[in-house]
């Protein structure tokens, strides 16, 4: 077994009660991560406890894990740490109630011995989530315990704080992890180590050099079997107020005073209460055609399955610099970058035609797909006689460290993370209420869907949204593949 670091894992063994065990996020990142958090050895002990509608027992749970990490596990899962794995996998109907709920978290404390603390994570739609609390509740599994929720967190101002209030009547605040996939991984947290780690960049990260942000989040994936959740919703609700202002919240952040959990959401929470409300007239609302032929959709449906819109943190540091950001389904690419432009020089000395400011503003960019990468943009002389420019760039990829083995997935640092009690990269009842505080101009009146068809960026219209400038994506240049190694 690897040595694990000091700190990294829980201290008490750890009893997982995981409402919506048969569901696909169990099946595709619930389950496998915690397979591998167990025998990897990051946790002292575990025993997870399944709970469904469905009418399975123990063993049915078990061919349904091994199934699941077979299917969609990153790790092989060997004959003996399969069967280990196993021998810590039980299973509750909801049909059996709160007291078979309450009995089986008491076996398993049992067999595990001495103390330990109980993690619900609480894998169902969000209109479900609160008679699973209702249910934990009853079955007197609050003390001792942390409980982790999927998003989204309301779905306007109105909701979310009647959800927090009924949330804090079973569980208080620090019991609660509001989790955000995109805030467990390794590029994202990598932000806060560039910014606050490097004397080069933590001068110039302000309106006086940066002239615009950008938050681009495509998918090329279609609804699958989303399609009931996503007509509630919409890429505004499902993705922008969970995801991507979570991100631009570590990008615009001032520096904490420690990297605890209380100082960077203090921090964080500060951004949300600088930005200014939506204005609808700034946002660009899609949806690609033959969306609402799709089964279960109103066949005149308005939700957008696109979003781009541009915002503002109206505070010393940013005051003028826009924000824009992208996201939406069945699109060119899958991406998801923060772009960041800097200020062009104030007077070129450079001939006409010598290409300088032909390909726009320097940039600097990072990838947050879970193998980390960024990239500086800049131009350069291009080789020969007369003074021609080139855009250059400067990349750096995790895969070059030789350590991209050592990445845990979002959900498994996350998870780490809510069984230690850190809430560092979990969001407050206060910075939810805030982004749905701001989003309520857009949600009272949101501009009409435009259609783009699928494989496209989206409307035309999300043109006239950034300019003068141009949206980041696509590239003007590939990353550049990993290096080989040396004898490769």
């Amino acid at each position: 077994m690897r040595k694990i670091p000091p700190g990294v894992g829980p201290k008490h063994p750890q009893v997982v009660v995981l409402v919506g065990a048969t569901g696909d996020l169990s099946r595709r990142k619930l389950l496998p991560g915690l397979f591998h958090l167990s025998r990897a050895g990051f946790i002292p002990g575990c025993r997870i406890i399944g709970v469904s509608l469905d009418d399975l027992d123990a063993d049915g749970f078990r061919a349904l894990a091994r199934e699941a990490l077979d299917q969609f596990g990153t790790r092989r899962a060997g004959d003996a740490d399969w069967a280990t794995f196993a021998g810590d996998l039980d299973y509750v109907p909801l049909s059996a109630g709160a007291a078979a709920l309450g009995a089986a978290v008491a076996r398993a404390e049992r067999s595990l011995g001495g103390e330990t603390r109980r993690i619900h994570y609480l894998s169902v739609p969000p209109n479900a989530a609160l008679s699973a609390v209702r249910l934990l509740g009853e079955a007197g599994l609050v003390a001792q315990s942390r409980v982790i929720m999927e998003k989204p967190f309301g779905t306007d101002l109105a909701s979310a704080v009647s959800l927090n209030d009924q949330l804090h009547a079973v569980f208080s605040e620090d019991q609660i992890f509001r989790i955000d996939h995109f805030l467990g991984k390794e590029p994202a947290q990598n932000i806060l180590a560039f910014r606050f780690a490097n004397g080069l960049f933590e001068p110039i990260w302000n309106r006086n050099f940066i002239d615009h942000v950008q938050i681009d989040v495509p998918e090329t994936l279609g609804l699958g079997r989303r399609s009931a959740f996503y007509e509630a919703t919409g890429a505004y609700r499902d993705m922008v107020v969970t995801h991507l202002f979570q991100i631009l919240a570590f990008m615009a952040m001032e520096a904490p005073t420690s990297l605890e959990p209380v100082p960077i959401s203090e921090e964080k929470n500060k951004v949300f209460r600088s930005m200014l409300p939506i204005d609808p007239k700034d946002v660009v609302r899609g949806q690609y055609t033959g969306y609402r032929a799709e089964a279960g959709v109103d066949p005149e449906s308005d939700v957008e399955t696109f979003i781009a819109l541009k915002c503002a943190i109206d505070n010393w540091r940013w005051a003028g610099v826009p924000f824009f950001l992208r996201t939406g389904k069945r699109l060119a690419e899958g991406q998801r970058i923060i772009s960041i432009a800097f200020r062009e020089p104030p007077k070129s000395m450079f001939p006409v035609g010598s290409g300088v400011g032909a390909q726009g503003p320097d940039h600097l960019t990072f990838d947050l797909a879970d193998a980390a990468k960024m990239s500086l943009s800049f131009y350069g002389k291009r080789p020969g006689p007369g003074m021609r420019l080139d855009k250059q760039s400067l990349q750096f990829s995790m895969n070059d460290t030789g350590l991209i083995g050592d990445v845990l997935e979002a959900y498994e640092r996350l998870i780490l993370d809510a069984m230690r009690g850190d809430h560092t990269l979990f969001t407050t009842a206060e910075g939810i209420e805030r982004l749905w505080q701001v989003s309520t101009p857009l949600l009272e009146a949101p501009p009409p869907v435009r259609l783009y068809e699928p494989g496209s960026w989206g409307p035309k219209s999300i043109h006239q949204l950034v300019a003068p400038h141009a949206w980041r994506l696509p590239f003007e240049r590939a990353w550049r593949a990993p290096a080989l190694p040396v004898g490769g």
